[in-house]
Parts: structure tokens; sequence; C-alpha cells
């Protein structure tokens, strides 16, 4: 990550601009108070009085320009290139395991259940520079979407495109979370964790989820798991209308496995969150954030480009503009 920013190598020097302001008070009480000499004939002083009255007030101007161009070159402007790299081995593995079945567009959240997810998602994502994070699509069978990595913004933009009715129909809890396991067991960070998320009940696949659980454990992997789902009564999507092609909702209601989802984290030392609402689902991804810190120790490296140039070649060329113009005078008298 490069950042570019203006500063001065010795910002003392900008102290001396308080000169100008001075100058041009000296300048303006002078102008205030003419003096006048009485002689008798000015025949001889016509030219030079008409060419020092129009040029005077460009000299003065020039020459406060010139010292303070020479005053910012002194100050030593320059760009400074900022590269921040984060050491990637103080990080922790992550991987998200999203239940994509249909029900996941139930309209209990706002606007359903799969949106507000994908939002703070990218959100938790973004704050973790540096752990790797992959992601698992699942609901009557697992699809691996992105394998950890360190790549937020390929992360990000398949967290994007998750949708529901890719897979087959259904919601395979331990299918996913086998999945998840597979990615994470080999892994040698110091921190392994994978984050369950699911609105339902386990009703197919070929692996159950306490078994995954309890191979997650031997790993050494935590699961924090996550039950979205308002209680009661939800607007749940039951057809699609054959003539606009639009689902159908219809009041319904919610089902979700609660016992198995806190199963599941109490045996591998993780926690259970139930997310009933958008901001519950938000705070609940700011919790996880908090209780798994990553070790970032990031480097720092500059880069300078000096400027003062572009204040120094002005300032002579302002200066020989003068001297040009007081020997354009002296010659004409």
């Amino acid at each position: 990550m490069i950042n570019s920013n203006m500063e001065f190598g010795h910002p003392w020097f900008l102290a001396l601009l308080l000169i100008i302001p001075i100058f041009i008070f000296l300048k303006l009480r002078k102008k205030r108070k003419p003096k006048t000499i009485a002689i008798p004939d000015l025949a001889a002083f016509k030219t030079r009085n008409s060419l020092l009255r129009f040029f005077n007030p460009f000299l003065f101007w020039i020459r406060l320009s010139v010292l303070a161009l020479l005053i910012l070159a002194l100050a030593r402007p320059r760009i400074a290139d900022i590269s921040k790299t984060v050491q990637k081995e103080k990080g922790i593995d992550i991987m998200l395991t999203v239940d994509t079945s249909l029900s996941m567009l139930t309209k209990d959240l706002h606007p359903d259940r799969l949106t507000a997810l994908k939002g703070v998602a990218e959100e938790f994502v973004k704050e973790r520079l540096a752990d790797r994070i992959g992601l698992i699509s699942y609901s009557g069978e697992a699809l691996t979407l992105v394998p950890l990595t360190m790549d937020k913004n390929i992360l990000i933009q398949q967290i994007e495109n998750l949708q529901t009715q890719t897979l087959e129909a259904g919601t395979a809890i331990g299918v996913g979370l086998a999945t998840a396991v597979n990615h994470l067991k080999g892994s040698k960070a110091k921190s392994k964790i994978i984050i369950l998320m699911t609105d339902g009940v386990n009703n197919s696949g070929f692996v159950d989820p306490l078994t995954a659980a309890d191979i997650a454990r031997e790993k050494r992997i935590k699961v924090y798991t996550i039950g979205i789902g308002t209680n009661g009564i939800a607007p749940f999507p039951a057809r699609i209308n054959l003539l606009t092609k639009e689902l159908e909702f219809e009041p319904q209601k919610v089902e979700i496995d609660e016992d198995l989802l806190k199963a599941i984290a109490e045996k591998t030392g993780g926690e259970y969150f139930r997310a009933t609402n958008n901001q519950s689902l938000h705070d609940i991804y700011v919790n996880i954030n908090k209780l798994e810190k990553s070790d970032i120790n990031a480097l720092k490296y500059y880069t300078y480009i000096e400027e003062y140039r572009k204040f120094l070649l002005p300032a002579l060329l302002l200066l020989l503009l003068e001297l040009f113009l007081r020997g354009l005078i002296r010659t004409i008298n």
C-alpha cells in the first residue's frame, strides 16, 4: 500500500515568510507620506520619473515574489512516498462459510438475509489486513469459491456474487463445516477460525455436523456460528410466479437449530450468535473482529522526491526579469 504526501524537509525556514507582510506594511506606509522636492525645472527628470512611476510597483512585487520562492526552496519541499507492507505470518486464517439456500432470501433482514450478510462480511474482510480469508458457499452441497487468500479484492467480488439456487437444494451444515475444516487443517497460522452462517436446520448432506465439529477441535480450529433470522414469523420465499418470473413470499415460522449451532461452537471453543436484524448482524462481526485479533507488524518505507527546483527556477527567472527592467530604466536615462 502506497501513500504520497507533500512535506518540508526544513520547515523552520517557513518562518521567514513573516518578513513579507512587514515589507508590504512599510511600502504602504511610505506611499501614504509622499515626499516632495521643489525643483524649478522637471524636464530632465520627466522620462526617468515616468518609467519609475510605471515600473516601480512591479519591481516591488517581483522582488517579494523572488524572496517568497527562495524561502520555500530553502524549506526543502518534497513528496514522501510511503510504502507499507504487512507481515503475513502474523495473521489468522479464516474461512467464511455461508448458507446460500433459498431461505436466505427471506425478508426479515433488509432487504433480505443474504444481501444484509454480504454487506457486513465485506466490511469484516476489509478490516482483516493481516489475515488470509477464504469463502465457501453451501446449501445441499458445498462449493469453495475462494481458497485462503490475501487478495481482498477477489474475495469481496465473490462475496458480492453470492446467490441462492446455484447449488443442490437443502441445508447441509455438516458438509459446509467439513469443507471449511479441510481447508484449514494444514494451516500453519497462529490461529484458525471458521465463521459458519445459516438460517435453518441441518436437513441434508452426508456429514454429521457434530462429527465435523469434533474434527475441527482435533485440528485446533475454532468455529463461530451465526444463526440468521428473526424470532417468530417472517416473509419466506414460497414459489416463483410463472407469469412475472419473480419470487412470491408467504409468512412462515422461522426455524433455526440453535442447539446444534451452540454445540458446534462449544465443542471448538468458539461462540454462538443470533442475528435477528441488520444491526445485530453487524454487531456480531464487530464482536468476532475484537475476539480474534491479529498481530499486525507493519513496515514502512519512505522515498523522497525533492521539489525545491519548482520554486527555485521561477525565483531565478523573476530575478532576471527584475534586473532587466532596472537595466532598461538606467539605459533610457
